[in-house]
């Protein structure tokens, strides 16, 4: 599914690679604020897709930047993208790998910097192997951060965000064939089968205080990147509740620290 829909998003107009290659990043404002200056530090970026928010970092200053992704032709793109922005793979480096087997996979052993972005967690069935795997990869004195969608939305309507419809606390795989691609809902598309797991925001702060990582802070978001429910209106370059509906998390994102 993954491999069919990369050269629907290095063509399509959602992550707008032509755009990306003149400005400095595409990373959300909260991320690069909790995230800190990157000048010269090491950065991991599990399941990074086509690489734009890994070569961000890069554009940000980062000394070296790895992209990790299990899909074959999104490791390719991102090669390619960095490539095109001058990154040699000293300086920008991306591996075809399961997220799972990351730190066989991976060129150090370890990162001043462990990250992973919106949208990534959902596809992940054990969310305390990820957690150990990604807590290993985090150097002494480094950190890992996350910003995911918030697991209280799943449990919402799709139409107002006001009334609770599904079971927050659901652990069964779910399955869906759906074509398209949230880049482009209306692509024509062949392999449209997919699996997704929720987990909540307790079960993500459990596994990473079990894997032995100290958590710094834990913030929530009342915006976010896609219309997620049908009454988000868009400002300030987020999509939001309308002005007077009831405010609810969004994104969170957090930040955890290897002593």
């Amino acid at each position: 599914m993954w491999d069919e829909r990369v050269p629907l998003h290095v063509a399509g107009p959602f992550y707008d690679l032509a755009g990306f290659r003149t400005r400095r990043d595409d990373l959300r404002d909260f991320e690069t604020a909790e995230v800190g200056d990157v000048t010269g530090k090491t950065l991991l970026h599990l399941q990074c897709h086509i690489g734009t928010d890994t070569l961000s970092w890069a554009h940000r200053g980062a000394a070296r930047v790895v992209g990790l992704d299990f899909s074959a032709p999104a490791v390719a793109a991102a090669r390619a993208l960095a490539a095109d922005l001058g990154y040699g793979p000293e300086r920008a480096a991306f591996v075809a790998a399961d997220v799972y087997d990351a730190a066989e996979a991976v060129p150090e052993p370890s990162y001043d910097i462990v990250y992973t972005g919106l949208g990534a967690l959902c596809w992940l069935p054990d969310i305390r192997r990820w957690a150990k795997t990604a807590a290993s990869l985090v150097a002494p004195g480094g950190f890992l951060y996350l910003a995911e969608f918030h697991p209280l939305t799943d449990s919402l309507d799709d139409e107002t965000g006001t009334r609770i419809v599904r079971d927050y606390f659901a652990r069964d795989a779910q399955v869906w064939d759906e074509p398209g691609t949230y880049a482009d809902p209306d692509a024509a598309t062949v392999h449209n089968r997919s699996v997704e797991w929720q987990h909540t925001l307790g079960d993500v702060v459990s596994a990473l205080a079990a894997a032995g990582l100290r958590v710094e802070f834990l913030h929530e978001h009342d915006v976010s990147l896609f219309p997620r429910f049908a009454n988000f209106e868009i400002r300030d370059g987020y999509h939001r509740f309308p002005a007077g509906h009831p405010r609810i998390p969004l994104i969170y994102s957090l930040k955890a620290s290897k002593s």
